[in-house]
Protein backbone atom coordinates (compact mmCIF):
# COMPACT_ATOMS: atom_id res chain seq x y z
CA UNK A 1 0.00 0.00 0.00
CA UNK A 2 1.13 3.56 -0.84
CA UNK A 3 1.76 6.47 0.60
CA UNK A 4 1.03 10.20 -1.35
CA UNK A 5 2.88 12.23 1.22
CA UNK A 6 1.69 15.44 -0.36
CA UNK A 7 -1.66 15.91 -2.08
CA UNK A 8 -4.32 19.28 -1.98
CA UNK A 9 -7.63 17.10 -1.99
CA UNK A 10 -9.21 20.11 -0.22
CA UNK A 11 -8.57 21.75 -4.14
CA UNK A 12 -12.47 22.59 -5.85
CA UNK A 13 -11.26 20.61 -9.09
CA UNK A 14 -12.46 17.66 -6.56
CA UNK A 15 -15.47 19.19 -5.48
CA UNK A 16 -18.02 16.72 -7.46
CA UNK A 17 -16.10 13.33 -6.37
CA UNK A 18 -14.03 14.34 -3.38
CA UNK A 19 -15.95 11.77 -0.48
CA UNK A 20 -16.07 8.60 -3.69
CA UNK A 21 -12.38 9.46 -4.73
CA UNK A 22 -11.06 9.17 -0.91
CA UNK A 23 -13.25 6.36 0.25
CA UNK A 24 -11.84 4.80 -2.79
CA UNK A 25 -8.05 5.11 -2.38
CA UNK A 26 -7.52 1.72 -0.54
CA UNK A 27 -8.88 -0.50 -3.58
CA UNK A 28 -6.15 1.86 -5.89
CA UNK A 29 -3.25 0.78 -3.46
CA UNK A 30 -2.98 3.81 -1.13
CA UNK A 31 -3.00 3.56 2.18
CA UNK A 32 -2.43 7.33 3.42
CA UNK A 33 -2.71 10.84 2.12
CA UNK A 34 -1.21 13.69 3.12
CA UNK A 35 -2.95 16.87 2.85
CA UNK A 36 -1.00 20.32 3.23
CA UNK A 37 -3.09 23.66 3.68
CA UNK A 38 -1.73 26.45 1.05
CA UNK A 39 -4.10 29.27 3.24
CA UNK A 40 -6.19 29.71 6.18
CA UNK A 41 -8.93 28.34 4.44
CA UNK A 42 -7.52 25.27 2.84
CA UNK A 43 -5.68 24.36 6.51
CA UNK A 44 -9.07 24.55 8.08
CA UNK A 45 -10.24 22.18 5.26
CA UNK A 46 -7.35 20.18 5.51
CA UNK A 47 -7.58 19.47 9.50
CA UNK A 48 -11.77 18.78 8.40
CA UNK A 49 -11.08 16.42 6.22
CA UNK A 50 -8.80 14.50 8.35
CA UNK A 51 -11.07 14.29 10.93
CA UNK A 52 -13.36 13.21 8.80
CA UNK A 53 -11.63 9.96 7.51
CA UNK A 54 -9.59 7.83 8.51
CA UNK A 55 -6.74 7.68 5.67
CA UNK A 56 -6.15 11.33 5.20
CA UNK A 57 -3.78 12.78 7.39
CA UNK A 58 -3.76 17.26 7.20
CA UNK A 59 -0.46 19.26 7.44
CA UNK A 60 -1.87 23.70 8.17
CA UNK A 61 0.69 26.73 6.54
CA UNK A 62 0.36 29.51 4.49
CA UNK A 63 1.87 29.45 0.86
CA UNK A 64 4.34 32.15 -0.08
CA UNK A 65 1.90 33.14 -3.03
CA UNK A 66 -0.54 33.94 -0.28
CA UNK A 67 1.94 35.64 2.68
CA UNK A 68 1.29 39.01 1.54
CA UNK A 69 -2.28 37.92 3.64
CA UNK A 70 -0.61 37.00 6.79
CA UNK A 71 -0.38 38.75 9.93
CA UNK A 72 0.34 38.03 13.33
CA UNK A 73 -3.51 37.03 13.82
CA UNK A 74 -2.37 34.12 11.19
CA UNK A 75 -0.10 32.64 13.06
CA UNK A 76 -2.27 32.35 15.85
CA UNK A 77 -5.12 30.38 14.06
CA UNK A 78 -2.52 28.42 12.91
CA UNK A 79 -1.25 27.37 16.09
CA UNK A 80 -4.58 27.06 17.47
CA UNK A 81 -5.20 24.66 13.59
CA UNK A 82 -1.86 22.58 14.64
CA UNK A 83 -2.93 21.47 17.97
CA UNK A 84 -5.86 19.59 16.49
CA UNK A 85 -6.12 15.54 16.31
CA UNK A 86 -4.23 13.95 12.64
CA UNK A 87 -1.74 17.58 12.25
CA UNK A 88 1.43 15.96 11.36
CA UNK A 89 3.52 19.07 10.00
CA UNK A 90 3.61 22.67 9.11
CA UNK A 91 2.64 23.24 5.50
CA UNK A 92 3.00 24.08 2.67
CA UNK A 93 5.38 26.99 3.14
CA UNK A 94 8.55 28.10 1.63
CA UNK A 95 9.35 30.81 -1.35
CA UNK A 96 8.32 31.04 -4.86
CA UNK A 97 10.16 33.36 -6.57
CA UNK A 98 8.75 32.43 -10.33
CA UNK A 99 5.17 34.40 -9.89
CA UNK A 100 6.34 36.58 -7.18
CA UNK A 101 2.61 36.74 -5.60
CA UNK A 102 3.72 38.24 -2.47
CA UNK A 103 6.81 40.48 -2.29
CA UNK A 104 10.26 38.72 -1.25
CA UNK A 105 10.84 40.17 2.25
CA UNK A 106 6.75 39.67 2.66
CA UNK A 107 7.64 35.72 1.90
CA UNK A 108 10.73 35.68 4.04
CA UNK A 109 9.35 37.02 6.63
CA UNK A 110 6.64 34.68 6.91
CA UNK A 111 8.66 32.15 6.01
CA UNK A 112 10.43 32.74 8.96
CA UNK A 113 8.26 32.67 11.31
CA UNK A 114 5.83 29.64 10.27
CA UNK A 115 9.14 27.71 10.98
CA UNK A 116 9.09 29.04 14.32
CA UNK A 117 6.08 28.06 15.16
CA UNK A 118 6.84 24.59 13.64
CA UNK A 119 9.88 24.51 15.74
CA UNK A 120 7.53 25.75 18.96
CA UNK A 121 5.29 23.04 18.05
CA UNK A 122 7.79 20.71 17.73
CA UNK A 123 6.65 19.61 13.92
CA UNK A 124 8.23 19.26 10.72
CA UNK A 125 7.79 21.40 8.37
CA UNK A 126 6.61 21.32 4.44
CA UNK A 127 8.88 23.30 1.97
CA UNK A 128 7.12 24.90 -1.29
CA UNK A 129 10.56 26.27 -3.04
CA UNK A 130 10.76 27.35 -6.99
CA UNK A 131 13.29 29.65 -8.39
CA UNK A 132 14.27 30.61 -5.07
CA UNK A 133 16.72 27.70 -3.42
CA UNK A 134 19.70 29.35 -2.19
CA UNK A 135 16.99 32.13 -0.07
CA UNK A 136 15.51 28.60 1.20
CA UNK A 137 18.55 26.66 2.11
CA UNK A 138 19.94 29.57 3.52
CA UNK A 139 16.93 30.25 5.71
CA UNK A 140 16.60 26.93 6.45
CA UNK A 141 20.17 26.44 7.53
CA UNK A 142 19.96 29.59 9.64
CA UNK A 143 16.80 28.22 11.86
CA UNK A 144 17.81 24.63 11.63
CA UNK A 145 18.42 23.85 15.63
CA UNK A 146 19.12 20.08 15.64
CA UNK A 147 15.28 19.40 15.84
CA UNK A 148 14.09 21.03 12.98
CA UNK A 149 13.11 18.41 10.37
CA UNK A 150 10.92 18.76 6.76
CA UNK A 151 10.93 17.73 3.79
CA UNK A 152 11.16 19.72 0.25
CA UNK A 153 8.08 18.30 -1.99
CA UNK A 154 7.77 18.85 -5.57
CA UNK A 155 11.68 18.79 -5.53
CA UNK A 156 13.33 20.32 -8.83
CA UNK A 157 16.65 21.77 -8.00
CA UNK A 158 20.08 20.21 -8.43
CA UNK A 159 21.80 17.13 -6.93
CA UNK A 160 24.32 18.82 -5.02
CA UNK A 161 21.28 21.19 -3.40
CA UNK A 162 19.84 17.93 -2.19
CA UNK A 163 22.76 16.96 -0.24
CA UNK A 164 22.58 20.14 1.15
CA UNK A 165 19.29 19.62 2.54
CA UNK A 166 19.74 15.72 3.93
CA UNK A 167 22.85 17.39 5.64
CA UNK A 168 20.20 19.22 7.29
CA UNK A 169 18.46 15.74 7.85
CA UNK A 170 15.86 17.24 5.61
CA UNK A 171 14.06 14.61 3.58
CA UNK A 172 13.43 15.17 -0.51
CA UNK A 173 10.21 14.50 -2.40
CA UNK A 174 9.49 13.87 -6.19
CA UNK A 175 6.14 13.98 -7.96
CA UNK A 176 5.21 13.79 -11.42
CA UNK A 177 7.43 15.36 -13.25
CA UNK A 178 9.72 12.77 -12.53
CA UNK A 179 8.20 10.53 -15.10
CA UNK A 180 7.95 13.05 -17.92
CA UNK A 181 10.31 12.16 -20.60
CA UNK A 182 12.58 15.80 -20.79
CA UNK A 183 13.01 15.60 -17.07
CA UNK A 184 16.79 14.81 -16.77
CA UNK A 185 17.50 16.56 -13.96
CA UNK A 186 15.11 14.99 -11.56
CA UNK A 187 16.23 11.69 -12.39
CA UNK A 188 19.09 12.49 -11.90
CA UNK A 189 18.81 13.52 -7.82
CA UNK A 190 16.02 10.93 -8.00
CA UNK A 191 18.81 7.91 -8.99
CA UNK A 192 21.61 9.37 -6.41
CA UNK A 193 20.00 10.40 -3.01
CA UNK A 194 19.86 7.98 -0.64
CA UNK A 195 16.72 5.87 -0.14
CA UNK A 196 16.35 6.71 4.04
CA UNK A 197 15.45 10.41 2.56
CA UNK A 198 13.49 9.44 -0.25
CA UNK A 199 8.94 10.68 -0.36
CA UNK A 200 7.08 10.41 -3.00
CA UNK A 201 3.74 12.72 -3.59
CA UNK A 202 1.61 13.51 -6.25
CA UNK A 203 0.95 17.14 -5.61
CA UNK A 204 -2.76 16.35 -6.70
CA UNK A 205 -4.62 17.70 -8.10
CA UNK A 206 -1.38 19.49 -10.19
CA UNK A 207 1.55 17.61 -11.64
CA UNK A 208 0.02 14.53 -13.22
CA UNK A 209 2.87 11.65 -14.26
CA UNK A 210 2.97 10.22 -17.61
CA UNK A 211 0.51 8.67 -18.76
CA UNK A 212 -2.01 11.14 -17.20
CA UNK A 213 0.20 14.14 -18.18
CA UNK A 214 -2.33 17.02 -18.96
CA UNK A 215 -5.26 15.77 -16.91
CA UNK A 216 -6.43 16.23 -12.79
CA UNK A 217 -4.07 14.41 -10.63
CA UNK A 218 -5.18 12.34 -8.05
CA UNK A 219 -3.32 10.41 -5.36
CA UNK A 220 -4.02 7.23 -7.03
CA UNK A 221 -1.95 8.15 -9.58
CA UNK A 222 1.60 7.90 -6.74
CA UNK A 223 1.91 4.61 -8.28
CA UNK A 224 3.72 5.63 -11.52
CA UNK A 225 6.02 8.32 -9.32
CA UNK A 226 6.96 5.09 -7.37
CA UNK A 227 7.37 2.82 -10.65
CA UNK A 228 9.79 5.46 -11.84
CA UNK A 229 11.94 5.95 -9.10
CA UNK A 230 12.27 2.06 -9.01
CA UNK A 231 13.37 1.94 -12.03
CA UNK A 232 15.74 4.10 -11.82
CA UNK A 233 16.96 3.22 -8.37
CA UNK A 234 17.22 -0.69 -9.76
CA UNK A 235 15.18 -1.99 -7.06
CA UNK A 236 12.02 -3.61 -6.84
CA UNK A 237 8.44 -1.45 -6.79
CA UNK A 238 7.81 -3.30 -3.36
CA UNK A 239 11.14 -2.05 -1.83
CA UNK A 240 10.87 1.60 -2.62
CA UNK A 241 6.98 1.21 -1.50
CA UNK A 242 8.44 -0.10 1.74
CA UNK A 243 11.00 2.17 2.58
CA UNK A 244 9.62 5.51 1.32
CA UNK A 245 6.25 4.56 3.17
CA UNK A 246 8.60 4.00 6.32
CA UNK A 247 10.45 7.17 5.64
CA UNK A 248 7.15 9.04 5.74
CA UNK A 249 5.59 7.69 9.10
CA UNK A 250 8.89 8.68 10.31
CA UNK A 251 9.18 11.85 9.64
CA UNK A 252 5.77 12.38 10.29
CA UNK A 253 5.26 10.84 13.18
CA UNK A 254 2.28 8.51 12.06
Amino acid sequence: MLIDSHAHLDDKRFDDDRDKLIKGLEKSGVELVINPGADVSSSVKAVSMAQEYDNIYAAVGVHPHDSKDMDESTIEILRSLAKKDKVIAIGEIGLDYHYDNSPRDIQKKWFKEQIKLAKELSLPIIVHEREAGQEVYDIIKQEADGNLLGVIHCFSGSLEMAKKYIELGFYISFAGPVTFKNAKKPKEVAKEIPLERLLIETDSPYMSPEPYRGKRNDPSYVRYIAEMIAELKDISFNELVKITNENTKRLFNI
